[in-house]
């Protein structure tokens, strides 16, 4: 009996296994071919926290998700349809989120007595019958395979073992004919010079791909077409590259030196990585040993006339927090984004949240309003990163850029940019004193209340700095209580003057309805399936998401009013939907879950219906 294909719109599949099993890696490539291959894809990386934990432990698995599909997808969906297993602990931990009737590949030879009760597991599962009724098991032997398929080569058996993702990802392109060639080639760069692992690599690969054709399990194989992707010049994106070349654009459209300083922190370490490669593009970057060290180097960046720009995640913004007042006061362009992650304090460095929204909008002493904008998908941080510098050099005014984990190191397919369409940045520096004979640092620009950028060393340019209140024009240290009250009014009505550069609010769907379900941040992508799903449905359902979050959009409450019911789903406690509710005194509501990980687009769905039926 031959071999059929079955021809599906998208599948979502898993890998998972020990920290040290390479599943970032593999996902990573399976991703890459299926971009090339020409598919919508989105992928959900899922780090363990503690990156030391005992092999075989729970707390020691890694994951990674890719969702992939012939049309316009927007998540890495909410169950995978296949699960690769490479350990016990692996299956534990993601067996319940399998679809029912699911497929679940498990490398037999983990399944040792030793690994099992590392795992928490009585018995075996592969013979004690509890998979049975709710997934199609795949029972492989991979290490035995891939010993088998090395003999010969110069390498130890540790390192022949390690060979084993390679085979479970030669399984996988079995299955959704994918090519090989791609991830060869990769093999051969990645490992340059180093000829055995490259040949072990690649026939631990092609030995996973003959077993699933040869063998009578995989009796379908599925086909996913090429999506109808808008045409174009496209690459595989995840969101911190995608930051970084944000910046990297802004500073060649602004003609400004990208300065960089911060401390390596989980998740936003590889903007600093990544900005450090690109010394021949004028980048400068200074690691610092400390958050405070981070901010206060941009500081110092942007009062000489830099395009200065800091990254780290909440803890580190609750650091900064000080030095953040300080360029608030001074009325300096700061770009400072917060990827951020799980928990308070350490919390979970390596799952994604969305709760630190409070902390960039309130988190300073004083009135010290900053703008905040929030990035959608991963590679929206791309234009994030360009609408957040545009805005600090504009208005002269530190920038809040809010990504997080999930969209930092998840990825997505990306249409490169033409430069020429991207909005000009235009920078003027004080050129020297006005016609009263004196330098007035604080004469602001009569549209966007910006004051003047005096670069240090201009002649007849000197002027006070410091964290001290600033006398209104003249910049000179004052106590005097009506001019503080002036100098509070003024910085916060230059943020509200942001307002101007938002462009009025799309509606996806009508713009009146029985519900409509608001977003912001990462949670775009669960929102718009969700709403895309119920409106095919035939629900009255409609999604606005925020890009501006301070100041928020001009238009937001004459929307908000037309709705019958409105939902915020978001990865924190319900830090937006206060702010709606006190803000447009809209019955708003929350749906909240922070469990480390983004909502899923069924959640949205169910809870809509529950509220309005359908």
């Amino acid at each position: 009996m031959g071999k059929s294909i079955k021809t599906i719109d998208d599948a979502v599949i898993r890998f998972a296994g020990d920290s040290g099993d390479g599943m970032q890696l593999t996902g990573g490539r399976f991703s890459q071919t299926t971009a090339i291959f020409g598919n919508d894809l989105s992928t959900l990386p899922d780090f363990p926290a503690e990156i030391r934990a005992p092999a075989g432990s729970l707390a020691g698995v890694s994951a990674f998700q890719i969702h992939f599909s012939s049309k316009d997808i927007h998540t890495p969906g909410d169950k995978p349809d296949v699960l690769v297993a490479m350990n016990p602990a692996a299956l534990k931990v993601h067996k319940n989120e399998l679809e029912s009737g699911g497929t679940i590949i498990i490398n037999t030879d983990a399944f040792t007595k030793k690994n099992l009760n590392f795992a928490g597991y009585e018995s075996n599962p592969l013979d004690d019958g509890t998979l049975d009724d709710y997934f199609t098991v795949i029972p492989i032997e991979m290490n035995k395979l891939v010993t088998a398929a090395c003999e010969g080569l110069d390498l130890s058996p540790k390192l022949v073992a390690r060979t084993k993702n390679f085979f479970a990802l030669g399984v996988l392109y079995y299955m959704y004919d994918r090519p090989l060639e791609a991830t060869e080639k990769w093999l051969e760069k990645k490992f340059a010079g180093k000829d055995s692992i490259i040949e072990a690599n690649k026939r631990a690969m092609s030995t996973g791909y003959n077993y699933a054709d040869t063998t009578e399990i995989f009796m379908t194989r599925y086909k996913v077409e090429k999506a109808a992707l808008p045409p174009g010049n496209y690459r595989n994106m995840n969101g911190n590259l995608a930051t970084s070349l944000g910046l990297l654009a802004a500073s060649e459209r602004s003609g400004l030196k990208l300065f960089y300083g911060g401390y390596p922190i989980t998740p936003a370490s590889d903007i600093l990585h990544t900005l450090a490669a690109w010394k021949h593009f004028g980048v400068q970057t200074f690691q610092a040993e400390d958050e405070i060290a981070g901010i206060t180097s941009v500081i110092g960046a942007a009062f000489t006339g830099n395009l200065a720009v800091t990254a780290t995640s909440g803890p580190g913004i609750a650091l900064k927090g000080e030095a953040m007042g300080l360029a608030v006061i001074t009325e300096l362009p700061l770009v400072i984004i917060n990827v951020q992650r799980g928990g308070p304090s350490t919390g979970l460095p390596t799952k994604t949240e969305q709760a630190d929204l409070n902390q960039a909008l309130y988190g300073r002493n004083g009135e010290a309003p900053i703008p905040v904008i929030a990035a959608a998908t991963p590679g929206d941080c791309f234009y994030a990163a360009y609408e957040a510098a545009h805005v600090a050099l504009r208005y002269m005014t530190p920038v809040v850029l809010l990504t997080d984990g999930y969209l930092a190191n998840g990825s997505e397919p990306w249409q490169i940019p033409d430069m020429d369409d991207m909005d000009d940045i235009d920078v003027e520096f004080a050129k020297g004193f006005n016609e009263s004979g004196e330098f007035l640092p604080y004469k602001r620009n009569q549209t966007t209340l910006a004051r003047p950028w005096a670069v240090p060393g201009t002649p007849g340019l000197e002027h006070r700095i410091g964290g001290l209140e600033k006398a209104d024009l003249t910049g000179h240290v004052s106590y005097d209580p009506e001019n503080h009250h002036r100098m509070v009014e003024l910085r916060q009505e230059k943020i509200n003057r942001v307002s101007q550069f938002i462009p009025p609010t799309d509606v996806f769907g009508k713009d009146h309805g029985d519900m409509l379900v608001l977003s912001w941040g990462g949670t775009f992508g669960a929102c718009r399936s969700a709403v895309e799903t119920m409106q095919d449905n035939g629900m009255a359902v409609s999604h606005v998401h925020l890009r501006w979050i301070n100041p928020l959009p001009k238009d937001l409450g004459e929307i908000l009013i037309r709705y019958k019911n409105i939902i915020v789903p978001e990865i924190n406690m319900g830090q937006l939907v206060t702010l709606i509710r006190a803000e447009y005194l809209v019955d708003a509501r929350g749906l909240n879950f922070v469990r480390g990980r983004p909502i899923g687009a069924s959640t949205i769905i169910e809870t809509v219906k529950k509220t309005i039926g359908g």
